[in-house]
């Protein structure tokens, strides 16, 4: 199988950049995405120039040193046009060079409708991307590659009526062209078939399509490079400690471990059938019978970009040269032991499980925050913090 590659119309772009010139990146997503925020700093690092285009304002992502510029940028939703128009406007007031999606919905229709934006698109083909956000799709996927994935199948009358036991109700994918609700619908727990009926009938009716899923218990990790040449390039390997919300959010705390050259192998496998390349964490959750079972494929900045960035430097800007086709240095595997804290998360965690009592618990949440890569705070850069921070004030206050 020949190894995917971004397309040459794309990669042609960088010897037409004059040599002394930084790059240049137009990030696109809400204000409040955590990933968005750490590929900023990281590629600001780098000596890329970067945009950010947000459809609510600037809000935090729009409050970073690392920006160069903001830009209003709709939610793609509709017909897309009013999206389309407003890439298309930042491209052209920021002379971008490439333009990254940050959440599912705003890659995908960055990827969708990338022959209407006049710069390069950092993530593969509509159908490939497609193909990557497909919960049923991903779980076959992942079988051919000797991959565990838990059972999941389309939320047909007859699979409901079949099911015996607790079952995930999710999204078969969080957006498609046409799209018109505003916001992703979350995965939910249920005990039963009768229970989950109700939440398979309300994703329905918003126009997704419900996926029934296996519930799988156990340690939340990931796996995370950029592939290229059929090869997955700068690994980082993750491990959650604690995670909000409770029990069934995203990372509060992590650590890098060691690579699972085993589980890499057959990552690397399963992104060669897919035809990905670019950017990837693959999230697995690991239960007592150790057998990593893979429960989602990320293809953009994600929750923890943070840890990845602190131990393996260098990503977000290996992934912008690949778009390019501009040298993409070697990237060795990410340090071990390297610690992440979503502070915010962390402590409203420990509000909820208060493990060995409230004191107790927060007191060790601000112990491990010690020395660890936060999600957000940067003293460097406390702009998007003062944001938070003053926002969540605002709003205590109307509440109240």
């Amino acid at each position: 199988m020949t190894a995917a590659r971004p397309p040459l119309d794309h990669r042609r772009r960088e010897p037409e950049r004059a040599a002394q010139a930084p790059r240049r990146a137009l990030v696109v997503g809400t204000g409040r995405d955590r990933g968005a925020l750490a590929a900023a700093r990281a590629l600001e690092r780098a000596g890329w120039h970067v945009g950010v285009g947000t459809p609510d304002g600037p809000g935090m992502l729009g409050a970073t040193r690392a920006a160069a510029a903001r830009h209003e940028v709709p939610r793609p939703r509709g017909d897309g046009a009013r999206f389309i128009d407003g890439v298309r406007r930042a491209v052209a007031e920021g002379s971008y060079d490439v333009v990254f999606g940050a959440g599912d919905d705003w890659m995908a229709a960055v990827s969708a409708y990338r022959q209407h934006l006049p710069a390069a698109v950092a993530h593969p083909g509509p159908d490939v991307v497609a193909e990557a956000l497909d919960k049923v799709g991903l779980a076959d996927r992942a079988a051919r590659a000797g991959l565990a994935a838990p059972r999941t199948l389309a939320a047909t009358d007859e699979a409901l009526a079949a099911w015996d036991g607790p079952l995930v109700v999710k999204c078969r994918a969080h957006w498609a062209p046409g799209q018109t609700r505003p916001h992703r619908i979350e995965a939910k727990l249920f005990p039963d078939a009768p229970a989950a009926a109700g939440q398979v009938r309300r994703i329905r009716e918003a126009g997704a399509e419900p996926v029934l899923q296996v519930p799988v218990r156990g340690t939340l990790g990931a796996l995370i490079g950029v592939h290229h040449d059929g090869r997955l390039r700068g690994r980082v390997q993750q491990t959650t400690s604690r995670l909000w919300p409770t029990p069934n959010g995203v990372s509060a705390r992590a650590q890098t471990v060691p690579v699972d050259e085993e589980l890499a192998a057959r990552a690397e496998v399963l992104l060669r059938d897919l035809g990905w390349w670019g950017l990837v964490e693959l999230q697995f959750l690991t239960g007592d019978d150790g057998v990593p079972q893979l429960i989602d494929l990320n293809g953009r900045f994600f929750g923890s970009m943070a840890l990845a960035e602190a131990a393996r430097p260098g990503l977000a800007d290996a992934w912008g040269r690949l778009v390019l086709g501009a040298p993409v240095p070697e990237l060795p595997d990410a340090r071990p032991g390297v610690r992440y804290a979503w502070l915010a998360g962390d402590l409203r965690r420990a509000s909820v499980e208060r493990r060995g009592g409230l004191a107790a618990d927060v007191a060790d949440t601000l112990r491990w925050g010690r020395g660890a890569q936060h999600s957000v705070w940067d003293l460097r850069d406390p702009g998007p913090t003062w944001h938070l921070a003053t926002w969540r004030l605002r709003n205590g206050a109307r509440s109240g």
